[in-house]
């Protein structure tokens, strides 16, 4: 890679993540190295890109001139790249996918074998998280795309894949399978099992939204520990039906009198930085 472009995308991935830290990670360079380039770029410019300070980076008014130009050198590399790797065939390559766990379980390894019987040389990368986490990960270049719900909070390209309704869940021999549905106010002061990681969390938009407060005995992020509660008697809970399917837990479901559905879909920053590879994927994966 030229040096001067190396500094571009040094400097723009730093004012992104804020550190120069995170940037090196992101990157794979030394925090050293990554300062080192941004203080050549300081001195060949004669301008201060950066304040540093106790309380991080910020930038200077020089550097908030300079930076979109600096993000388009970076972009536009990324971009010559993929065209590059495209007249090359791309024989290997790396597809990195954000993603949470079960669109992993249930989605992707089917695909992946799918797409590996005819670009076997390709390997992936999963990074398993909640929708914050995916669409930092998708902002930041960590990964190539990521399957979120939509609407995104971030300003992103997004392709709507499925509407995942959400079913409640309830252990055998309760009094509520006597419902055909359940109304959510039928949840008031009911044990409750929460799928929620830092405030994210459709359920709790949907009880918030409906002035319903269950008994809160549990919140997780794992969907698999909250069947397995569930299956114990400790509570009820409201799960994606995507996360139900071919489950051996002794659980029964139930539809919500007025459905609600989460829409879940794959994000990406710009179709023109994605790798022929990851291009190939995603076409494949919405045909499928």
């Amino acid at each position: 890679m030229d040096m001067n472009i190396q500094k571009y995308i040094a400097f723009v991935k730093t004012v992104e993540l804020g550190s120069f830290t995170k940037a090196a990670k992101i990157l794979n360079y030394s925090q050293s190295g990554i300062s080192r380039m941004i203080n050549d770029l300081e001195q060949e410019w004669g301008i201060t890109l950066l304040e540093r300070n106790r309380a991080g980076l910020r930038l200077t008014s020089d550097g908030m001139n300079v930076l979109p130009y600096a993000k388009e050198l970076a972009e536009k590399y990324q971009a010559l790249q993929n065209q590059l790797a495209e007249l090359g065939h791309l024989d290997t390559g790396l597809i990195r996918i954000g993603t949470f766990s079960s669109v992993a379980t249930h989605w992707l390894p089917e695909m992946i074998k799918n797409f590996q019987t005819n670009y076997p040389k390709i390997d992936f990368e999963l990074l398993l998280g909640d929708y914050e986490e995916i669409e930092q990960w998708v902002l930041d270049g960590r990964v190539d795309f990521g399957f979120s719900r939509l609407p995104a909070a971030h300003d992103l390209e997004q392709r709507f894949l499925h509407n995942d309704e959400q079913l409640v869940v309830l252990p055998q021999g309760h009094p509520f399978l006597s419902k055909e549905k359940i109304s959510v106010k039928d949840l008031e002061d009911q044990p409750f099992i929460l799928l929620e990681r830092e405030g994210t969390s459709d359920i709790t938009e949907l009880l918030v939204e409906a002035q319903v407060q269950p008994q809160i005995s549990f919140r997780t992020w794992d969907d698999y520990s909250i069947l397995a509660m569930v299956e114990k008697g400790l509570g009820i809970s409201i799960l994606p039906k995507l996360i139900l399917q071919r489950i051996t837990y002794h659980v029964e479901t139930r539809s919500l009198v007025r459905p609600v559905f989460r829409k879940v879909g794959i994000l990406y920053r710009n179709e023109a930085l994605l790798s022929l590879a990851s291009r190939k994927f995603l076409n494949a994966f919405i045909e499928f």
